[in-house]
């Protein structure tokens, strides 16, 4: 039997791209999943359409992982929903991009918030329940967390800043039998922060690669920590 069959996982941004497909594939092999999305017709739909798929194995809870309460709310609800919680995947992100001098403090705070901070009010209140289970947190970060650009001042503070939040807390939890990742990817065609897929993307990375990186962690065998991945477009266009 697969490590996921009957297990309990949650996971934030869960109602689209990588996140969606990451559900999909935890769906796929047996486990039970609680659905984060602080969009809530969005996560209605979502719920709906994986409902269809695995009856009585879907939950969906409106969370914006800004707020600690809701975050809060959303771990303890899953525990209790599901009787146990083996896996956290946070994924929920946003990017709004600008100058330092353009840039407003309201986006800049959203950007932190959402992709840093988010993150530690859900990895905190999971602590708890995963070190019951000996269980995984998964942080699905970005290649922007080791490549700054221009116009990126938000966005890679908060995927640097979550570099270092993802190996201090591997370091935290790690002799209490929880196991941390980190995934990194480069490219990914979604319609991240609004935007709609365009033509011409065939190059880039797909959703369901970050979750088959995503599946393949949570299936290592106990003794191995895979702590930072990286995954790129093998073949991006040439500059």
């Amino acid at each position: 039997m697969a490590w996921l069959e009957g297990k309990a996982a949650v996971v934030t941004g869960g109602s689209r791209g990588i996140g969606r497909a990451i559900a999909e594939a935890l769906l796929e092999r047996g486990a039970r999943v609680t659905i984060g999305s602080a969009t809530p017709a969005r996560l209605e739909q979502a719920v709906a359409e994986l409902e269809a798929k695995a009856p009585g194995r879907v939950r969906g809870v409106v969370c914006d992982v800004r707020d600690p309460d809701q975050c809060r709310e959303l771990i303890d609800g899953a525990a209790e929903a599901f009787g146990r919680l083996d896996v956290l995947v946070n994924n929920a992100g946003v990017g709004i991009f600008g100058s330092v001098a353009t840039l407003s403090v309201d986006d800049w705070r959203r950007v932190i918030d959402t992709n840093l901070s988010g993150v530690f009010y859900c990895s905190r209140a999971a602590i708890p329940h995963l070190e019951r289970t000996h269980g995984w947190i998964i942080n699905i970060g970005s290649l922007a967390g080791v490549n700054a650009f221009a116009g990126g001042a938000a966005y890679n503070a908060s995927k640097f800043g979550l570099v270092g939040f993802s190996e201090a807390l591997m370091q935290d939890v790690r002799h209490a039998g929880i196991r941390v990742s980190h995934v990194m990817p480069g490219s990914v065609s979604t319609e991240f922060s609004g935007r709609e897929r365009t033509a011409g993307e065939d190059w880039k990375l797909q959703p369901e690669d970050i979750a088959r990186v995503v599946i393949d962690l949570l299936e290592f065998p106990p003794r191995a920590l895979p702590s930072r991945i990286e995954i790129r477009p093998s073949q991006p266009p040439r500059k």
